[in-house]
């Protein structure tokens, strides 16, 4: 089993998971997460606007792994924000992933009625439907407009992170309610300049690892909870392959002086729910 962390209301998340963003609904989804779980994920994360949900819970259920060992993450998309609609949303993950619970569901993108969202998301978690709730895309901005409305507080905001992007004021934020910080795009999708930086290059010599190993140790060692993504074993087996060594204190802030303080994606940017609504349509099934 993976290393966990204990979340604020008392559950415990693996420190590592599989990220299904961008895994297409033909097959790819299935194989990607039946060969992490063989490999020994026990934490996979998806959402409805990745359309690949059913995927998702057809390798958990043929895995054969006890389904209190895997950790289940899906997300509520922005077309489904207000309480009814999120009551809806909510029956229709768990019947796209087969599932009788979800170990996390979060608010996917934070605009328009998120405190009704949120509210539906209390009411499942006190059914047992949901295990624990949280946020993603939350700024310092967007989480004190929204969040002291919750009765309760978010177990985790899963945001971009990586070792350019480090997200201070906000980590600071959510350690005074013990929130968890969950790491997209933890390689900064594939960043050949943040692969290639000296300071990671020498550390991957010296330990014998590669840069996406020694960044994904360094977010490890930083608190974060990961879940890098690809579609091929090998590198799905290396992902894993980050607690058979540890990074020093000056090894850890040689590489926290790469923080360049913003990323790729600025969720308080004007247009950016307008841009998210029409680019997925997640009622275009039914």
């Amino acid at each position: 089993m993976t290393a966990t962390i204990k979340l604020n209301d008392g559950n415990e998340i693996p420190v590592i998971g599989f990220g299904t963003f961008q895994i297409p609904n033909d097959g790819s989804t299935y194989r990607a997460v039946s060969d992490a779980l063989k490999l020994g994920y026990r934490h996979i994360d998806t959402a409805v606007a990745y359309f690949n949900e059913a995927e998702v819970g057809r390798a958990i259920k043929d895995s054969g792994i006890p389904r209190d060992q895997i950790w289940v993450t899906s997300k509520l998309w922005l077309q489904d924000f207000g309480f009814e609609a999120a009551t809806k949303a909510i029956e229709t993950s768990l019947t796209k992933l087969g599932l009788d619970y979800m170990d996390l569901y979060l608010i996917h993108q934070p605009y328009g009625d998120v405190p009704g969202a949120w509210r539906a998301m209390e009411a499942a978690k006190q059914a047992g439907k949901i295990r624990s709730i949280g946020v993603s895309n939350m700024t310092t901005k967007i989480w004190q407009s929204f969040v002291p409305q919750f009765v309760t507080k978010p177990a985790v905001n899963q945001v971009e992170f990586n070792p350019y992007f480090q997200q201070r004021p906000l980590r600071e934020l959510l350690a005074a309610d013990e929130v968890k910080l969950e790491a997209w795009a933890p390689l900064g999708q594939g960043n050949q300049a943040l692969l290639n930086e000296p300071v990671i290059t020498k550390l991957a010599e010296k330990y014998g690892k590669d840069a996406g190993q020694i960044i994904l140790r360094f977010e490890n060692q930083s608190g974060i909870i990961v879940f890098p993504k690809s579609v091929h074993p090998a590198r799905i087996k290396s992902n894993l392959e980050i607690f058979d060594f540890e990074l020093t204190t000056s090894e850890m802030t040689a590489i926290e002086q790469l923080d360049t303080d913003h990323g790729q994606h600025n969720p308080d940017a004007d247009g950016v729910q307008a841009i998210l609504l029409s680019a997925f349509d997640v009622h275009a099934d039914n």
